[in-house]
């Protein structure tokens, strides 16, 4: 299908760059507002969009009037009679989407595709507004969309092939990246994302860790590009809670209920960054700042281990940083650390010890993020003096800190494991696969490598372990590890492109 002119009705930000997109490809764009006003502020929107790309190099200065001059601007569904897509970008609520899908099936073309692109409402659902549902498909942009690469193509169970096939070609003329996905609530990215997030908000309304240590745990452990509380202000908490309320009321599952902090911030209008607070106050300057210590590092410390590579590499640290350690637990050292690994308790090795009261855990995660950060991990017994010295030392060792209570997975694996449960849990489905999971979240979400090459170099085993025992101290249902993955775990099948067996790389697609 050839598709030389289409609608964007709704110039909002999103609409506005949707806009930009097709204008660059060289198609003529029809953008519908009702609102002069608001037609007023998108055009804007799009005007310093360009201007901005030619400041900065990325698009000529003799494109930018040829690229404007291809979006013209309506106020009537009418003038999108001729179109051979029309693209819905308004706000996500099913009343306004449908009673605007009902109208472009009125004044459009038989053969016209009719597009939406929402987040996470059902496409079925809004399709069936319509006379023609065979040609009303999901084309979910991310934002900014004149940048994110991205593009689902949602399917639905009345769509005709031919329909999904074009629009699919139709992203890659663009310049993007197509995923195509079945109409499920939240489709890849924010099935994805929102729960990981939600989940990270739920740490911290149980006081798991802070809101700093859980983002840095995010950032420096697992090598994510922003933390998940700073990532929630940026979205808008408002927005995370009503895409929340789509997943849980289409899964059921706990995993997608909202998290009660979430509702209670949105109540008080705490929505994130566009209102200069969420779940920081940047109306006082962002307050993202880490909790400092004034301790100093010792010279002398105790250390506690089982022998392996992980207490290895703290002796070696500890040496080259000139500390001097003893194995004596008997030693009066103000510090007893223990070189922690996941699936062992810190607690049995401080009493062990003999002085618990001065004994912390200290944990570097492997494989993940860029190798700089240390997990210190407080058990019931550890006094902040003795925090503060691990933290003090871990400083001297050039290791950013995370503190984590001592519970199964740490902080790390508290954040991370459940979310690559999610991932997996959507291939065991045959929702979509590793590939295409990973382009999803690569593209649509900024992450520097998809969910599956993070399991990948967190080791399949160990976060199957980490789930386990996570299921086994809280009973949660959503802990529960996913039997695909203990599948893949037990014969070493790893997740990418490839074929499926023992030793081989599974995933394909994308």
């Amino acid at each position: 299908m050839d598709i030389r002119e289409v609608a964007v009705i709704g110039l909002g930000t999103m609409g506005a760059g949707i806009a930009e997109v097709f204008a660059r490809a060289g198609i003529s764009v029809i953008a519908i507002e009702a609102d002069p006003q608001a037609m007023s502020v998108g055009l804007g929107h799009l005007d310093a969009s360009l201007s901005k790309a030619v400041s900065r190099g990325k698009l000529p200065a003799s494109e930018q009037a040829n690229i404007r001059a291809r979006v013209r601007p309506a106020a009537a569904f009418s003038d999108a009679a001729a179109v051979d897509l029309a693209v819905e970008v308004v706000p996500e609520r099913m009343e306004i989407k449908r009673q605007i899908f009902a109208e472009l099936d009125r004044v459009t073309s038989p053969s016209a595709i009719l597009a939406t692109n929402t987040s996470s409402l059902s496409v079925t659902a809004i399709a069936a507004a319509t006379k023609h549902p065979d040609r009303v498909v999901g084309m979910h942009f991310f934002n900014p969309a004149p940048v994110m690469r991205l593009v689902e193509v949602i399917t639905t169970v009345l769509i005709d092939n031919g329909v999904a096939d074009a629009v699919t070609d139709l992203a890659r003329r663009l310049g993007k990246t197509p995923v195509q996905v079945g109409d499920r609530a939240g489709f890849v990215a924010n099935a994805l994302l929102l729960p990981y997030l939600n989940q990270a908000l739920e740490l911290l309304e149980i006081g798991y860790a802070s809101r700093e240590d859980i983002d840095m745990a995010a950032t420096g452990g697992i090598g994510l590009p922003m933390g998940p509380l700073a990532l929630l202000d940026l979205i808008g908490l408002d927005t995370a809670l009503s895409i929340m309320e789509v997943l849980h009321a289409e899964f059921g599952f706990m995993r997608y209920k909202p998290a009660p902090l979430l509702r209670r911030l949105v109540d008080a209008g705490r929505t994130g960054r566009k209102t200069g607070r969420g779940i920081y106050d940047y109306a006082a300057g962002g307050d993202l700042g880490g909790t400092e210590t004034s301790s100093s590092a010792p010279d002398t410390v105790t250390l506690i281990g089982s022998g392996d590579e992980a207490e290895t590499e703290l002796a070696t640290a500890l040496a080259s940083a000139g500390v001097n350690v003893t194995r004596n637990a008997a030693h009066p050292t103000e510090l007893v650390l223990i070189a922690a690994t996941p699936g062992r308790r810190v607690l049995p090795a401080a009493l062990a010890a003999g002085r618990p009261e001065h004994a912390v855990g200290l944990h570097m995660p492997r494989g993940l993020g860029h190798g700089h950060l240390a997990e210190l991990i407080r058990t019931s017994l550890s006094t902040d003096k003795a925090m503060a010295s691990a933290a003090a030392l871990a400083d001297k060792l050039g290791l950013a800190v995370v503190r984590a209570p001592d519970r199964p997975g740490f902080l790390v694996g508290a954040v991370l494991y459940p979310h690559l449960a999610d991932a997996v849990r959507m291939v065991q489905d045959g929702y979509a696969t590793a590939a295409e999971i990973d382009t999803a979240m690569v593209l649509g979400c900024g992450y520097p490598q998809g969910p599956f090459e993070l399991l990948e170099a967190a080791d399949p085993s160990v976060v199957l372990a980490g789930l386990r025992e996570m299921q086994d101290a809280y009973g949660f249902p959503a802990l529960a590890p996913p039997v695909l993955l203990a599948e893949h775990a037990a014969v070493g099948i790893q997740w990418a492109n490839g074929r499926s067996g023992p030793g081989a790389r599974v995933g394909g697609g994308g």
